[in-house]
């Protein structure tokens, strides 16, 4: 039985105050929810954050992570550091960093192999360009990044693993993916994790959905047999908004 899984990735936004304002409040509304549930704040709001959430049941996640431990390498933020910050979760290519920052599948799987070498769970994003689905590859895409980023991980690696597949277009857009067409997509990968690894392994595995997730959309794609849950972007912002994605199960 998977368990669900509700992720707030904040982005670019909250100072440390805002952040910890936040986290604060959802630790008072959420924390005893039976449901998997991480936020993952600016780098720079990892230590409040931390702090707020300490004993509690929610995860501290971060949105990304170098691909080396150590090093000169300026501006980047190494495994070691979010450890350090007692960080438990790393989102790693998120499509901002694929199509705005050029990030391609060999450094994702880098980090992938990084993560998992030093514990940490990863959430990994995978998802189509709407070009790419107007031409009719969103399966080959798909297919193409969880090959390539996935490459030299092993089976028993999976259980620190989650997948989330987020259409590019619907981003940010407003613009989401039907619930079956989502489902269709979340099936494929299911199915292509059992060619890759197992049946074992396909079963078990938590499959995210991200892209424009709103407190009135998020049951009905949560009814959906093989979308286990879900990557929030700007709907985390506010309790008012990510607390009710959360509960969606009851009238949320």
């Amino acid at each position: 039985m998977r368990t669900p899984y509700i992720a707030g990735n904040w982005k670019m936004h909250k100072t440390r105050a805002e952040a910890k304002d936040l986290a604060r409040e959802l630790v008072r509304t959420l924390d005893r929810e039976a449901k998997k549930v991480m936020i993952a704040p600016a780098f720079t709001a990892l230590g409040s954050v931390k702090t707020c959430l300490e004993g509690s049941h929610i995860l501290l996640g971060a949105q990304n992570m170098g691909s080396e431990e150590q090093g000169a390498h300026t501006g980047e933020v190494s495994v070691l550091m979010l450890k350090d910050l007692g960080v438990d979760v790393v989102i790693l290519g998120h499509s901002e960093r694929r199509h705005k920052y050029g990030e391609p599948d060999e450094l994702i799987n880098r980090k992938v192999e990084l993560a998992l070498s030093h514990g940490l769970d990863v959430v990994l994003c995978v998802g189509e360009t709407l070009e790419q689905r107007e031409s009719g590859v969103t399966t080959k895409t798909v297919e193409e990044q969880m090959r390539r980023d996935l490459e030299g991980v092993a089976e028993e690696g999976l259980a620190k693993v989650t997948i989330a597949y987020e259409p590019v277009w619907a981003i940010g857009t407003g613009r989401t993916a039907t619930p079956k067409d989502a489902d269709d997509t979340h099936r494929f990968i299911r199915d292509l994790m059992s060619r890759m690894y197992s049946a074992k392994a396909a079963d078990a595995m938590v499959i995210q959905y991200g892209g424009s997730v709103k407190p009135n959309n998020a049951a009905e794609l949560m009814g959906m047999e093989n979308i286990d849950g879900l990557l929030v972007g700007g709907a985390s912002l506010t309790a008012d908004s990510f607390v009710p994605i959360v509960r969606y199960d009851a009238g949320g």
